[in-house]
């Protein structure tokens, strides 16, 4: 489908009532998990790994679970872009956001620890309507739309840096501008340290870490969600004693923030990213 008639849909589907959206979402999920057998291979491989208490029928019904969240982010990531304040405003509560003001009123340097959730793009534009707020993103394959998701985030008050470009992020860090950082995929194993999540050995990356390392610096993990009625928000307290000196402490404190968010909304995590592709030395490969 041309990028163009793309974002046509998603201007038009913005015009639709939160439910709608997410009743037509989920119908839009279903086919797609049927069509994208790649990526329901992934999900599956990685609910079973993470939740190996699971039967396959109950691991199964979470991928479908999954698939339908996924369907339903073709209208958040529209909203994100083109939905009006005043509607946004409506559909979302935010809790405990004195966490971050406190933080920013004593010139903190602030990270924001979120992880990528399907709801993460419309997640970024509530903050946004509250804060102002760097991201750090990886650009879209899809050159057309990569430029119009930094151009309508820019619009709304985001400061986009690359996630390749780490002296725009500590220098931005510096500035007392909050970074939103999400380090939950699998970005080989330089610069990463193989820890647990859900269990399981996965390449963490080591620059939460180090960017934790700058003076003043606090890290303030940021869960977010859809409800029945809505999104929600929710800020945590700082992490204390961190970072640690040991790089495998680091990464299980970062891991094991981001499993309690997953455990929130398990069917709404991106399960369809191959999350353990590198794999510690002799294991074989997952996928």
């Amino acid at each position: 489908m041309p990028t163009w008639i793309l974002i046509a849909l998603m201007k038009l589907g913005t015009k639709l009532s939160f439910k709608t959206q997410v009743a037509i979402g989920k119908i839009m999920g279903r086919v797609l998990y049927r069509l994208l057998s790649k990526f329901r291979k992934i999900a599956l491989v990685n609910i079973a790994k993470c939740f190996p208490h699971k039967s396959p029928a109950e691991v199964q019904h979470l991928a479908k679970q999954n698939f339908e969240s996924l369907g339903i982010s073709f209208f958040e990531s529209a909203n994100s872009f083109y939905l009006d304040d005043d509607t946004l405003r409506r559909r979302y509560n935010i809790n405990n956001a004195h966490i971050l003001e406190e933080a920013l009123a004593q010139k903190k340097n602030v990270i924001l620890l979120v992880g990528h959730f399907t709801t993460m793009m419309l997640a970024g534009r509530i903050l946004l309507q509250n804060f102002k707020v760097a991201d750090v993103y990886r650009p879209q394959n899809n050159a057309l739309f990569d430029a119009e998701m930094t151009k309508q985030l820019t619009r709304y008050g985001s400061t986009m840096i690359k996630a390749k470009n780490p002296r725009t992020i500590i220098k931005t860090l510096k500035s007392g501008l909050p970074i939103w950082y999400a380090p939950d995929q699998d970005l080989g194993t330089k610069n990463s340290t193989f820890a647990p999540f859900f269990g399981v050995q996965a390449a963490t990356i080591n620059a939460t870490a180090k960017l934790a390392n700058i003076e003043n610096t606090v890290v303030i993990p940021l869960s977010f969600s859809r409800k029945t009625s809505g999104y929600e928000l929710n800020f945590s307290h700082p992490i204390k004693d961190y970072p640690l000196a040991d790089a495998r402490d680091n990464a299980s404190i970062t891991n094991r923030i981001l499993e309690m968010q997953i455990l929130q909304a398990p069917e709404q995590y991106l399960w369809i990213h191959r999350r353990f592709k590198s794999r510690p030395e002799n294991e074989k490969y997952f996928y």
